[in-house]
C-alpha cells in the first residue's frame, strides 16, 4: 500500500537492531486517517473469506484490528499478555517471544470468546520472525476455530515469518513489505 509506504519512507525512523520506529502515526500516537484506510484495505482484501471474528495481540494491533473491524463489521478479540483478575479460568494460552521488547510473554484469551467453528482473521501491526502469529494461531487451532488469513500492516520480509504462517496453509498480506532495513535506506518488495 503506497499510502503506508510513502509515511513509513516520511516519518518511519530505523533504529539499532533492526527496530523500525512508526509510534509517531501508528502505534503510540495514532494517524487516525492512515488507520481508516489500513482498515478499509483489509476489508476489500478479505469481505469474502467468510470471517466471523478479527484477532490480535495487545497492544499495537489494536487500532488497526479495530479499523477492520469496524469495515467488515466484527467484533474484534484481543489477546492478553497477561492474565487479569476479570479473565477467567477458562482460557487459551501461547507463548509468544516479542523481538521489540526481547521477553516472552503468555498470551491469554478467554474460551468464552473464542470457540470451535470461529473464522479468525488475525490483524497485526508487524510481522517479522512469525512469533506474535505462530502464538496466536496456535490459540485459534486450541479453540477448534479456523485461520482465515494473517494480515500485517508492516512486514520485514527477511526476517522469514510469512513462510512460518504459510507453511500452516494460512494466506499472508501485508500492507508495506520491507525487504531491506538499514539506517537512512528503506526498501520495499
Amino acid at each position: 500500500m503506497k499510502l503506508l509506504e510513502d509515511k513509513i519512507i516520511k516519518e518511519g525512523k530505523v533504529l539499532d537492531g533492526g527496530i523500525l520506529k512508526v509510534d509517531g502515526f501508528l502505534n503510540h500516537r495514532l494517524d487516525c486517517a492512515l488507520i481508516g484506510e489500513l482498515g478499509a484495505d483489509i476489508a476489500r482484501e478479505f469481505e469474502s473469506a467468510g470471517a466471523t471474528l478479527i484477532m490480535t495481540v495487545e497492544s499495537s494491533g489494536i487500532s488497526i484490528a479495530y479499523a477492520a473491524g469496524e469495515k467488515l463489521r466484527l467484533p474484534v478479540l484481543v489477546a492478553k499478555k497477561h492474565r487479569s483478575l476479570n479473565i477467567s479460568d477458562g482460557v487459551y494460552t501461547a507463548p509468544v517471544f516479542s523481538f521489540t521488547h526481547k521477553v516472552e510473554n503468555t498470551v491469554v484469551v478467554s474460551r468464552e470468546y473464542l470457540t470451535a467453528g470461529e473464522k479468525v482473521l488475525v490483524v497485526d501491526d508487524f510481522l517479522a520472525s512469525g512469533n506474535a502469529a505462530l502464538g496466536l494461531l496456535s490459540l485459534i487451532e486450541q479453540a477448534g476455530a479456523t485461520c482465515v488469513g494473517f494480515v500485517a500492516a508492516i512486514e520485514k520480509s527477511e526476517q522469514g515469518g510469512r513462510k512460518l504462517i504459510e507453511e500452516k496453509g494460512v494466506k499472508v498480506y501485508s500492507l508495506a513489505r520491507i525487504k531491506e532495513l538499514r539506517a537512512g535506506d528503506i526498501k520495499f518488495d
